[in-house]
């Protein structure tokens, strides 16, 4: 009986346990500032460029509204997905209803922001949507090529 061992984790088993998942949401942190960086370096470099092509004011604004509301989008989807994360998974169920929530929260906001810059500042549609979509896709291939690198 002398010889019998506690049946356990060990701590440095454990301790690379928890060091993964704060490896992984500090990645992830780094993933998503830089994600937001890019697009919103990205809807200035368009803006300048619309500049340089000599467009009206009213223009290049549009085009920066639209960006603006990617960006926003982008940010609201980081500061969810954080939130998500720090509460603990007791049942599936209200995870899911939760990040149901949360997408479709997102869909209300970047709606009513791009109504917004449509209607009441009255900005041209095709830019404030070119500008938006270009920010849509400097975040999807953000995350997906910059995943490796961070």
């Amino acid at each position: 009986m002398g010889n019998i061992q506690q049946q356990s984790l060990t701590p440095p088993l454990n301790a690379a346990i928890i060091a993964a998942l704060f490896d992984a949401e500090a990645k992830e942190k780094r993933l998503v500032r830089l994600v937001i960086g890019l697009q919103m370096m990205v809807t200035l470099v368009v803006a300048t460029i619309a500049l340089g092509m000599e467009e009206t004011p009213q223009f290049i604004l549009a085009v920066l509204s639209g960006g603006g509301v990617s960006v926003i989008n982008g940010a609201l989807l980081a500061w969810r997905m954080s939130r998500a994360a720090l509460s603990p998974v007791q049942d599936a169920h209200h995870q899911l209803k939760t990040m149901y929530f949360y997408a479709a929260e997102r869909f209300l906001v970047v709606v009513a922001l791009l109504g917004l810059c449509l209607t009441v500042l009255k900005l041209s549609p095709s830019a404030v949507l070119g500008g938006f979509v270009m920010g849509q896709a400097v975040l999807l291939a953000a995350r997906l090529f910059l995943n490796k690198f961070v």
